[in-house]
């Protein structure tokens, strides 16, 4: 085989997914159609849980010094995101050219062969391997790997290739959207309604402004290529009344809201992440933020698989997890699109809803379900409110060293935080010390309210989700390693841990 995976698309998810296989030591190869990155930047930021995604393999300080903001939307509603208590904020105005270009980076460094101007024309699923056609710089060629990942957008060529299916509904209308030299407007950062549509103002760095226009009435056309910036000034003139003719267009282009999402997340050896999956109206800058989580997801799983670590049934978790979340997405990005586009029909539920948000508990939920904090997976029954949701990020204090949780993430294992120095524990464990950290701490008093009162033990994902707690997990440790991380490497004689392989994580920071 030439790959074990190979990953089609180099945005953001395919990015993140060959990165998280390198990190577990998997062969990637990314296809990706384009010559070379656009600069094009259609998402803006990034939501609070994918700063925490990037913090946990310590991307964060790649990006410099990051503005962040509490202030968001729910359908051009203002939401105070500020009620999430113990989050980070979400970061503004870092265009996804940059998240591209930092993603891209830490994928080469670790090994990622990434090659450019090759596009995917077909593709055949053997049922041991999968056989990719390409189109390349010197002439088509065939290569094979264990699995392939579609991450190549929302004509997603390896969707259609490989028979997903892809309901939903069809656009009803065309958005553009444009950066901008020259304009002084002020900004709409949330949007704002006329009646003859909504539009949005957002400055960006060296002098540029962010545009999206919605017009109602206009029907969504079939372009070959981008659109004029004449219809961008001709339309902005007719909702507004402003003239922006003497702007100097930077790119141009535009969107429909189109809603669908495959029924399956993956067929045989054949997987999707991202918009290849779910496409949507980008109402809230959600869509690259929940495909990077996609790939978060599902890189650990699929490399487990790969390495022959785990057995093949774990991949079937990458769908029973983000289905749902793809789903909910989906939802919400609809009911922001009725709120914010509609006429003055719906004037009176935009009313009620402003005072709606204005309770805490309101603005709780809307805020959780956009920036991605309300997930919790099924990864077993329990009672411990840890179970299924992402670790807090804890200041921890063991012998001798000093760490916080996140770190022990970024080699992108999974951690089996002992709270409770309980040797017992420690041996139970020991058949995984090749997939799993084994670290021995305690919360620091700034971290004592972060985790519920009594909890001894916590095992996490490479993701960062808990996947077993004590007390109140109904399984065993010895059944939740299993299921997330393969069987006990030697059950017949289980390893004691040095000293040495318990702390390696803590004292490696």
């Amino acid at each position: 085989m030439d790959a074990a995976v190979i990953v089609v698309g180099a945005g953001p998810a395919g990015l993140m997914l060959a990165g998280e296989l390198r990190l577990a030591g998997v062969d990637v190869i990314v296809l990706e159609r384009l010559e070379e990155r656009t600069g094009e930047s259609r998402g803006l930021g990034f939501t609070a849980r994918t700063m925490e995604v990037f913090d946990q393999r310590g991307l964060l300080p790649r990006f410099g010094d990051v503005e962040t903001s509490n202030v968001g939307h729910f359908g051009g509603l203002p939401v105070n995101f500020g009620v999430l208590e113990g989050a980070h904020q979400a970061a503004k105005s870092i265009p996804q050219s940059q998240t591209e270009a930092v993603l891209e980076a830490w994928a080469v460094e670790l090994g990622v062969d990434l090659r450019r101007g090759h596009e995917v024309i077909a593709l055949r699923d053997r049922g041991d391997t999968v056989e990719v056609d390409v189109r390349g710089p010197a002439g088509e060629f065939e290569l094979r790997a264990g699995y392939l990942v579609g991450c190549d957008g929302g004509r997603s060529v390896v969707r259609k290739s490989a028979g997903f299916d892809f309901p939903g509904t069809a656009a009803t209308l065309e958005m553009f959207l444009a950066d901008v030299k020259g304009l002084d407007l002020d900004p709409r950062m949330i949007g704002e309604t006329f009646p003859g549509g909504m539009v949005m103002v957002g400055p960006l760095p060296g002098g540029i402004t962010r545009l999206i226009l919605c017009e109602r009435g206009t029907p969504p056309r079939r372009r070959t290529g981008a659109p004029s910036y004449d219809e961008v000034v001709a339309g902005w003139k007719r909702v507004t009344g402003e003239d922006i003719s003497h702007g100097e267009p930077i790119w141009v282009s535009s969107f429909g809201d189109a809603t669908r999402q495959v029924t399956d997340y993956r067929r045989g050896r054949v997987l999707l992440a991202g918009d290849s999956a779910h496409i949507h109206l980008p109402a809230g800058g959600q869509g690259m933020n929940t495909s990077i989580q996609d790939a978060v997801n599902l890189g650990w799983k699929l490399a487990a698989v790969v390495r022959g670590r785990a057995p093949e049934t774990l991949l079937d978790s990458y769908h029973d997890e983000r289905h749902p979340v793809g789903r909910r997405l989906l939802m919400n990005t609809r009911a922001q699109g009725l709120l914010f586009l509609s006429g003055a029909e719906m004037q009176p539920l935009r009313d009620v809803l402003t005072e709606l948000i204005g309770y805490d508990v309101v603005s709780r939920h809307l805020a959780a379900m956009v920036s991605g904090l309300e997930i919790r997976y099924d990864v077993g029954g329990g009672s411990h409110p840890l179970l299924g949701r992402r670790m807090p990020d804890l200041e921890l204090v063991g012998e001798a060293f000093k760490t916080r949780g996140t770190a022990l993430l970024q080699g992108g294992r999974g951690v089996l935080l002992d709270l409770a120095d309980n040797a017992r524990l420690r041996r139970r464990a020991a058949g995984w010390t090749d997939r799993v950290d084994i670290v021995t701490a305690a919360p620091h008093a700034t971290s004592e309210n972060d985790i519920p009162v009594g909890t001894s033990a916590v095992l996490v994902r490479p993701d960062g989700y808990v996947a077993w707690a004590a007390p109140g997990s109904h399984h065993d440790l010895p059944m939740s390693l299993e299921r997330w991380f393969g069987p006990d490497r030697d059950p017949a004689h289980p390893l004691e841990l040095s000293a040495v392989e318990e702390r390696s994580t803590c004292t490696a920071r």
